[in-house]
């Protein structure tokens, strides 16, 4: 059984992300879900810092905040058309949550699975 609380640690988790977490890390133990924290913990994006970036999109580059999330493609699209005439950054500020929760929910879904991948790989090599 999984300690419920390493969910808590996580800055400005959500009930929605506490329980999601809760459901994808069914049937770890407490070394694999330890591993999966602690990789799941340095690649997660808070609502907080995709607003920053966000931001920065009207100061500095636009698209910024979607190069941190992955979408590499849309940050180039966004950079060339100055944040879709603004259009796209306005919009992205707007939904700086749900973008952080799509990324996070891809980012721990890819955790659990090198969590499980890795741990079922150390078995077998220690056999």
């Amino acid at each position: 059984m999984i300690d419920q609380s390493l969910f808590m640690n996580l800055k400005g988790v959500t009930p929605d992300e506490y329980q999601f977490l809760q459901k994808i890390t069914e049937g770890l133990d407490e070394s694999q879900a330890r591993f999966f924290m602690m990789y799941y913990s340095g690649k997660r994006k808070s609502p907080q810092d995709i607003l920053l970036f966000t931001l920065l999109g009207f100061v500095v580059v636009a698209g910024v905040q979607r190069f941190v999330i992955g979408q590499i493609g849309m940050g180039l699209l966004y950079l060339l058309t100055f944040g879709l005439c603004f259009i796209g950054t306005i919009v992205d500020l707007i939904n700086h949550r749900s973008l952080a929760e799509e990324y996070n929910r891809h980012t721990a879904i890819e955790c659990v699975k090198l969590t499980r991948y890795s741990v079922n790989s150390a078995d077998n090599f220690n056999r």
